[in-house]
């Protein structure tokens, strides 16, 4: 009978701790790679270099952490809101171990230097035929549970995860075409600025519906919840949605500034970037307004500490890219640590932050249980991870300004007044920090899995029930 169906957990308690594992597998990457700028000897192995390690610690942090924060967050949203089991299954088991063998070829073939040597698309032609499959069975396990939901509306939250799933399938499709000549290389089916426009436009709306509008969608269920309180204007959601998704799309350009791209269409892309700010900040307001009469609880909960903290970043971030994609402010920070910065305060701020605090408020319901092991740990990695966020973008945002002005400085005769060797030397002392900063964040995962261990050691997994529309409370 319906009244004693319940909730699939299963695949949702697979993804939320895979969501621990691979964020401290990729901030450690991550954190070796920073070690390697400031003490450059730790380059002793190839396959452990500076070039090889990076692109591993990007798709790990994004794909692998960032990924398994969406499906877990996804797939319990979808049903909660739908008051109905998940659909497909055996389906949604398939993009669970698929997205794991993904993740593991990855970590195989990156080092090894098999890849396509495109911004975070990377991989290979056999393993984005792989993605483009595990993709399908999510769309469907998603879009199916909206399809046989008993209720008539479909929440916001859904809008969002929805869109990133289409449009990162658009995405991935064609920013991937291209033409294999061996099994383990490729070339891409475009050339030259063609090559690169489809690119940063797949690059871009990355950030823009993996890193964005899908955790916006965490946003919107998470943070009434963790509140209990309900979403300060719903009409400014869905204002916020379609603003959102039409707006991204022409934002691409902006990474090809004074590069051979036609200047008529770096101007579009400046001129949507500085368009997108408006509905970025509506939904960020839309989010912290949500605590209206209710911000007392920060004091006590440090949850709603971590979700409310990332709208801020959210806010800083969404403010800071726009301004960086006009013209005069990027011929100052093309190419400099100030965008490093720009994505890790997004990364680390907002991605990251309602990433964690979605996954504390999962994982003692995945598991019966009231609240986590210890209040008082996840108040520690809060405040030892907002320090490191503090002073890896602080200290990044100092190097990149100075690395600006020191690139374009010039003698009265025209000549540089700097070599490169001295920019890099200059940055050297920030670099450290950035190090210390990272580490710092590191040790804040390692907190969260020691969190997560305990609240889970001899628990047996739990499956809510699924009850009736008008008595549920999703």
């Amino acid at each position: 009978m319906q009244s004693q169906a319940t909730y699939n957990y299963k695949v949702v308690r697979q993804f939320a701790i895979m969501t621990v594992v691979w964020g401290i597998v990729g901030m450690l990457v991550g954190v070796i790679v920073a070690a390697q700028l400031v003490w450059p000897e730790l380059n002793v192995l190839e396959f452990l270099s500076f070039g090889r390690l990076r692109p591993l610690h990007t798709n790990a942090v994004i794909f692998a952490f960032g990924g398994c924060a969406l499906f877990a967050t996804s797939f319990y949203v979808v049903q909660r809101t739908c008051h109905t089991k998940l659909f497909a299954p055996g389906l949604a088991a398939f993009v669970f171990w698929g997205w794991q063998l993904v993740i593991v070829l990855a970590a195989l073939t990156l080092p090894l230097g098999i890849t396509t040597g495109k911004e975070y698309a990377e991989l290979e032609w056999p393993i984005d035929i792989l993605i483009t499959v595990i993709w399908v069975a999510y769309a469907i396990v998603f879009f199916g549970t909206i399809a046989v939901r008993k209720v008539s509306h479909i929440y916001v939250a859904n809008w969002f995860y929805g869109a990133f799933i289409i449009a990162v399938a658009l995405l991935h499709i064609f920013n991937s075409a291209e033409w294999p000549v061996s099994l383990l290389k490729s070339y891409s089916a475009y050339a030259g600025v063609q090559d690169a426009m489809v690119q940063w436009w797949y690059g871009h709306n990355a950030v823009g519906f993996f890193l964005t509008a899908a955790f916006l969608g965490m946003m919107y269920y998470f943070v009434p919840k963790q509140a209990d309180r309900p979403i300060f204007s719903y009409r400014l959601s869905v204002v916020h949605f379609w603003a959102l998704i039409f707006t991204y799309m022409w934002a691409g350009p902006h990474h090809l500034h004074y590069t051979a791209l036609p200047d008529w269409a770096q101007s579009v892309g400046m001129l949507f970037s500085l368009i997108l700010l408006a509905p970025s900040w509506g939904g960020m307001i839309n989010g912290i307004m949500t605590l209206s009469g209710a911000w007392h609880k920060l004091r006590t909960d440090p949850i709603l500490k971590f979700l409310i903290t990332s709208l801020s970043f959210y806010g800083m971030s969404t403010f800071e890219g726009p301004m960086m994609s006009v013209k005069s402010v990027n011929a100052l920070s093309h190419y400099t640590d100030w965008t490093i910065g720009h994505v890790h305060s997004g990364a680390l701020g907002w991605v990251a932050f309602i990433a964690i605090g979605s996954i504390y408020f999962l994982l003692p319901r995945l598991y019966g249980k009231t609240e986590m092991y210890s209040t008082k740990l996840i108040n520690t990695h809060f405040w030892i991870a907002t320090v490191g966020i503090v002073l890896y973008i602080a200290s990044m945002w100092i190097s990149g300004v100075m690395q600006g002005l020191m690139w374009r400085a010039t003698n009265a005769d025209g000549t540089l007044t700097y070599s490169f060797a001295e920019g890099v030397k200059a940055s050297y002392p920030f670099w450290t920090i950035r190090f210390v900063g990272g580490t710092l964040f590191l040790v804040g995962m390692l907190i969260m899995f020691y969190n997560m261990i305990k609240t889970i050691a001899g628990e047996k997994a739990y499956n809510a029930p699924v009850v009736a529309p008008a008595a549920a409370h999703a």
